[in-house]
Formats: structure tokens, sequence, C-alpha cells
């Protein structure tokens, strides 16, 4: 049973960081994408970054040039760096995983991925 675990999140003032890390059970010789994915009160789910199993990362316009995906495949861990927070960044931020082939960030942005985690809670103020 694949299990991903986030921790992180937190409450910070406008300009702040957060760095969010993944913990998850999916084997390290199988390729798969892995993502981050928010959803805000009474707003609909939006993912936003990707990243495949040979590191290209990809963003939302929402956040890009400010979140960084990252991976530490060899400890299962995924990390989101969240700079320059701002009070529309205030969310649950979940992380994905998908085990099938294919466009990761495609997959992501339709929110289409096999697994998730039960959320993190990011607020900024």
């Amino acid at each position: 049973d694949v299990q991903l675990v986030e921790s992180g999140g937190g409450s910070v003032q406008a300009g702040g960081s957060l760095r969010l890390t993944c913990v998850y059970s999916l084997p390290t010789w199988k390729p798969y994408c892995l993502g981050w994915f928010r959803q805000a009160r009474e707003k609909e789910r939006e993912g936003i970054a990707a990243i495949y199993s040979d590191g290209i990362t990809t963003y939302s316009d929402s956040v890009k040039g400010r979140f960084t995906i990252s991976k530490y495949s060899a400890k299962r861990t995924l990390f989101l760096q969240l700079n320059n927070l701002q009070p529309e960044d205030t969310a649950t931020y979940y992380c994905a995983a998908d085990p099938r082939v294919g466009p990761c960030w495609e997959r992501m942005r339709r929110l289409r991925y096999k697994y998730s985690g039960q959320g993190t809670q990011v607020t900024v103020s």
C-alpha cells in the first residue's frame, strides 16, 4: 500500500518561506511522477509543481519563480521550497505520486495522480 506523508506546514508572514517535506513509500528502482497540489478553502484544487524521474521540473504560473520542487530519491523524500509567500498561497498542500509513465506535468495539471497524502496546512498573513 503506497503511503505519502507531508510535513513542514505552518503560519508565516507575507514574504516568508517554508519548506515542505513528503516521505513516500514507492520503490526507488521504479520511475514515476512526483508533484504537489494545493487546495484553498472554497476553491478548487490546483496542481502547482511536478518532477520527473530524470529530475526535470515544471510549475504552474502561480508559483513559478517562488516555489522549487526537488527530491532525494535514495531517501524517498520530496520537497517543496516556498519562498516569498503571499496570502493567496494559503492552502492545504498535498504531495502526490503516480507510477505510470507519461507527461508528469499534464497529469498534475489535471490532478490525475494515483496517490496523494493527507496534506499540510500553510497559512500566510
